[in-house]
């Protein structure tokens, strides 16, 4: 007979879990504070930085990121990872770019391009769940393959804004209000991602998988069907994002989204989504995608060498991993001591 798993203290899981949310949420506002800690210096120095051309620029460049983070937030906390990301908006949007240059209708394009995407995170997650092979090393194999099917694809070729329809190249380059469209876009995305993750049962079960993979299967949840649907939603929206990317740059060819899904891991990380999973929000990942695009400007504007731009993003990663790694070494110790003292 096998030996039974061990019971599973669902009482501690549920206020380590709550006390997380709650150190993530002052987290997420500490990003805040330093958003406009950064732009308020930046601005002294250099005024330019908060004129409203300048701040669209700003938003428009993050909301790609932001798509991004929000598909890459569902993988995390799965205790997953995707990197092929920035490959797959390369590729829908060359796809999606190359259709309206022929004179296909613009939804059709965005269709195309959520398909495409989707269809490489299915393969990512077949390939994780069903091969058991890790995240990193499946996606790190992908990346490259959707990239090389890009280079086939396209043979060289470049499609410039002048192919493409003035109508879509508005969505990346208009605005509503003064506030661009892409960046109302990348809004609704976030808060409809935010919403199910937070609303849907099927959302927080993502939680329960990357907090115990093992009690989560016990308890009933199809962890690989979830974990399957993380990575198509993840790679659908990287296919939206590369969607957004046509519109904004008018100009794409096989390169487009080369390393990005460092700079959206990055975002997601720094935003507070726990890198061993779990824990985290997609509210904090676009905050934090915000965040990395404001410091890049930032940098640009003052004239600051890109090495510095890159060790920048660096450094906020590392002391958001080492944050994480802090927060849950004390979260267990105080929930160690809270069981001892009752049993006691």
């Amino acid at each position: 007979m096998s030996a039974s798993a061990p019971p599973v203290d669902a009482g501690s899981q549920d206020r380590a879990r709550r006390l997380s949310e709650t150190v993530f949420r002052v987290r997420e506002l500490g990003i805040v504070l330093a958003l406009l800690l950064l732009i308020g210096v930046t601005a002294a120095i250099e005024p330019r930085f908060i004129h409203l051309g300048s701040l669209q620029d700003l938003a428009r460049n993050a909301s790609i990121y932001a798509v991004m983070a929000a598909g890459q937030t569902l993988v995390l906390v799965t205790r997953n990872v995707d990197l092929s990301v920035g490959s797959v908006l390369g590729l829908s949007a060359y796809i999606s770019a190359d259709l309206l240059s022929h004179g296909s209708p613009m939804i059709v394009a965005f269709v195309l391009g959520i398909l495409v995407g989707g269809a490489c995170g299915l393969l990512n997650g077949f390939l994780v769940t069903y091969g058991r092979v890790p995240a990193l090393v499946v996606t790190l194999g992908t990346l490259y393959a959707f990239r090389g099917l890009a280079f086939l694809l396209t043979g060289g070729a470049q499609i410039n804004a002048e192919s493409l329809p003035d109508s879509f190249l508005k969505i990346g380059t208009g605005t509503v209000l003064d506030v661009p469209t892409i960046a109302i876009i990348a809004l609704v995305v976030v808060i409809a991602v935010g919403l199910a993750l937070r609303n849907f049962r099927s959302g927080r079960e993502l939680y329960a998988i990357g907090s115990n993979e093992e009690a989560a299967r016990l308890a009933g949840i199809r962890t690989s069907r979830r974990v399957v649907a993380a990575f198509v939603t993840s790679g659908a929206l990287a296919g939206v994002a590369g969607v957004l990317f046509a519109s904004r740059f008018g100009t794409v060819d096989a390169t487009a989204g080369n390393g990005y899904e460092l700079t959206v891991i990055s975002a997601a990380v720094v935003g507070g989504v726990a890198i061993n999973g779990g824990v985290g929000s997609v509210y904090g990942a676009a905050l934090g995608a915000l965040l990395l695009g404001c410091i890049t400007s930032a940098l640009i504007v003052l004239k600051i060498d890109s090495f510095w731009q890159q060790a920048a993003v660096g450094a906020l990663l590392l002391i958001a991993i080492a944050f994480d790694r802090f927060i849950g070494l004390r979260l267990d110790a105080a929930l160690r001591q809270r069981s001892a003292a009752r049993a006691a």
